[in-house]
């Protein structure tokens, strides 16, 4: 795809995700125009004034619950990357109908104005925490998925096509675990929920480049899952403060021990790749000869964050957090 001619626009672009996609945008793909579209216009500020300032950058203050607002951000756009959304576990057990109003109607809001505009392609960001989820986020999020697949149906002979991505924790990204830890580290002391639990992790960089290429290569429909290692927390705190003490103080509300990326039930719908795992809608009514490439899984297959093939050693865990430690 040539990116040169694309005009761009990313939900939630002042946050962590959208700042490093758009950097990356800039510098290596060159797109004819990038749109911020976020609601805090002194974040758009304090990222203009840190170095987004870029002839091809626009920035629009709007928020994914004002559907005529998307639309006139919408205007003239080829691409948009839905990153927007209320993503902290408590504050979204805490104001449910906020986190509802952001998250499921402001996908809507995204998918409707992407109709109504004529947008090429839509990529959302979807996380673990969707896959038999036990928390609102985690509702919202899979109600958000399923939004996006479905509605590839009303785009009918249009050329708009709507996808996800689906990844784990991203390291260092706001309401991480690692700068709590390193915070923590000062005191001697860590505190963790439970010795048992794992985590997939990926780093920032990798998820924008795992998003671009999904971009590159979707058809409408799927669901990309990056092939990515996990990492055990009690790894993650021995990495930041090998002598600090650690204290179990029991897991919270709406926490798994183990998160799940594909369960046993959506395997059945699921092609490997390389380097991803596909998952397919069962029906495509916008494309009825739509042919989805790789390999099916085998039968009763799951991948969770304790079944996991790749692991993390706490060096290589050093060498993730290394960044985050210069910046502590």
């Amino acid at each position: 795809m040539n990116w040169t001619d694309k005009v761009v626009l990313v939900t939630g672009g002042t946050g962590s995700f959208g700042k490093k996609f758009i950097q990356l945008m800039l510098s290596e793909y060159h797109p004819a125009k990038v749109i911020v579209f976020s609601r805090d216009e002194l974040k758009q500020h304090e990222m203009r004034s840190s170095g987004f300032d870029h002839p091809s950058l626009r920035y629009f203050i709007g928020d994914v619950r004002d559907l005529d607002r998307l639309r006139r951000a919408m205007h003239g756009v080829n691409i948009v990357v839905h990153a927007a959304a209320l993503k902290q576990v408590p504050a979204c057990e805490y104001n449910p109908m906020e986190a509802i109003k952001t998250n499921i109607l402001g996908s809507s809001n995204v998918i409707e104005a992407s109709l109504d505009c004529g947008v090429e392609r839509v990529l959302a960001l979807s996380t673990d925490k969707a896959v038999n989820p036990i928390n609102l986020y985690g509702a919202t999020k899979l109600a958000a998925e399923k939004l996006f697949v479905q509605s590839n149906a009303y785009a009918g002979g249009m050329v708009t096509r709507f996808s996800c991505v689906r990844y784990g924790n991203v390291v260092g990204s706001r309401g991480s675990v690692i700068p709590i830890f390193i915070k923590q580290r000062q005191n001697g002391k860590l505190t963790i929920t439970d010795e048992r639990m794992t985590r997939f992790w990926l780093t920032l960089e990798q998820g924008v480049c795992f998003v671009i290429s999904c971009i590159e290569q979707m058809h409408g429909g799927e669901v990309f899952v990056p092939k990515i290692p996990s990492t055990r927390i009690v790894d993650l705190a021995s990495a930041i403060a090998p002598h600090s003490e650690i204290e179990v103080v029991g897991i919270r509300p709406g926490e798994k021990l183990h998160e799940v990326l594909i369960n046993e039930d959506e395997a059945r719908s699921t092609l490997e790749r390389e380097d991803m795992f596909v998952v397919t809608p069962t029906v495509t009514l916008w494309q009825r000869d739509l042919k989805y490439e790789g390999n099916p899984l085998p039968v009763g297959f799951r991948y969770t964050s304790d079944n996991n093939p790749q692991w993390l050693s706490v060096e290589q865990i050093r060498e993730m957090i290394a960044p985050f430690e210069v910046e502590a």
